[in-house]
């Protein structure tokens, strides 16, 4: 199975906060990964570069073969991200944020396209309405169609439950989980990773401290010990 993603030895600095220190993993294509990590750790720096949005100051990023600073065009087609808080173009409707970024992607069936995620996503009554006018949720569920509609093959999903409530968290997941897109998904919730993936990239100040399977890391867990408590002892182990 080929590595969809490839990062080796990224380092960013802000100012003189270094928030990745050397990080490196690899995801096979088909997989679908959990960036695991108490906040600060690092998991939108790396989303971020990995979308191509940042530049580290050290270290490489490939996605599908193509290194992503000498040719961001071809790693970039291969991409669907929602970054955290993300707020499509306000004075658009609906539709025409996703007929929008549907003909930058150059989809060729884009009519069916929108109508299947504006019914599945249930924004059927919002789709001629500016997105200036909608709740944060339906914000949230027009930024994740977006980053869907042209089934890309890798997506990059920083913390896609925010905002939402329990009944479209749980319509959110099924497509998601329906998906044939190789998935990054970046949280700091335990119970979104579980039910996500089925691998854990667990960081912590820029540096990745333990990866492996979901049923690896459950294997560590202790008598009466939780999984969320694995996690935090893994984490304080390496502070």
């Amino acid at each position: 199975m080929l590595d969809c993603i490839e990062v080796d030895g990224l380092i960013k600095f802000y100012g003189s906060f270094k928030a990745l220190d050397g990080l490196a993993f690899y995801i096979k294509c088909g997989e679908k990964v959990a960036l695991l990590g108490p906040n600060g750790a690092g998991k939108t720096t790396t989303l971020r570069i990995l979308a191509g949005l940042l530049r580290p100051n050290e270290g490489i990023v490939k996605i599908k073969g193509f290194d992503i600073s000498k040719n961001p065009r071809e790693a970039k087609s291969n991409i669907g991200f929602l970054p955290e808080d993300a707020v499509p173009f306000l004075n658009l409707t609906v539709r025409e944020n996703l007929e929008y970024v549907g003909i930058l992607r150059n989809i060729n069936n884009l009519k069916e396209r929108i109508n299947h995620l504006l019914d599945v996503l249930e924004l059927w009554e919002y789709e001629r309405k500016t997105v200036s006018s909608l709740s944060r949720g339906n914000r949230q569920k027009v930024a994740l169609a977006m980053a869907i509609i042209h089934e890309p093959a890798i997506l990059l999903l920083d913390e896609p439950l925010n905002y939402l409530d329990i009944p479209t968290q749980e319509r959110v997941i099924n497509l998601l989980n329906s998906m044939n897109s190789t998935m990054l998904v970046s949280t700091h919730i335990m119970s979104i990773a579980e039910r996500l993936t089925n691998k854990i990239i667990l960081i912590t100040k820029g540096k990745v401290i333990w990866q492996g399977g979901m049923t690896e890391l459950k294997k560590l867990a202790g008598e009466n010990e939780r999984i969320e408590q694995v996690v935090a002892r893994l984490i304080g182990d390496s502070l």
